[in-house]
């Protein structure tokens, strides 16, 4: 008789695909769950007929040699600034706001940018600089 203790391995079950599913369905779950809600109330939301995409820009631009020009005509330094808020004024009878983009010259003086900003801040206008 063979009475040693035979050496039986414990059966094990490997749970590492097992967990890998698990958190699998874990994420679909969270992912359709929050898709698929049927709490939303559906609404009609009203469309637009004309097209709100198109804005009127007043084009303010300072050349190399700091002349100033609003749209395609140049203006006299000393008269730009009742210029601007004329354009401005005239823009505002159309538009909401109108919107001023300051095309410069790298070579154009900062403080004459800055004024141009202000100006058009104080009459009313957003202001978008395109430094060149």
């Amino acid at each position: 008789m063979n009475l040693r203790n035979r050496l039986r391995s414990h059966p094990e079950l490997h749970a590492g695909a097992l967990n890998d599913i698990l958190f699998i369905l874990l994420f679909f779950f969270l992912i359709v769950s929050t898709i698929a809600n049927p709490n939303i109330v559906k609404v009609n939301n009203p469309r637009g007929t004309k097209d709100t995409k198109a804005k009127q820009h007043i084009t303010v631009s300072i050349d190399n040699t700091q002349q100033f020009f609003i749209g395609t005509k140049k203006a006299d330094p000393i008269l730009f600034d009742t210029l601007l808020k004329a354009e401005i004024a005239k823009f505002k009878l159309n538009v909401d706001t109108p919107v001023v983009v300051i095309n410069a010259d790298t070579t154009a003086y900062w403080g004459e940018i800055f004024r141009i900003m202000r100006i058009s801040k104080s009459v009313g206008a957003k202001v978008v600089a395109n430094v060149k």
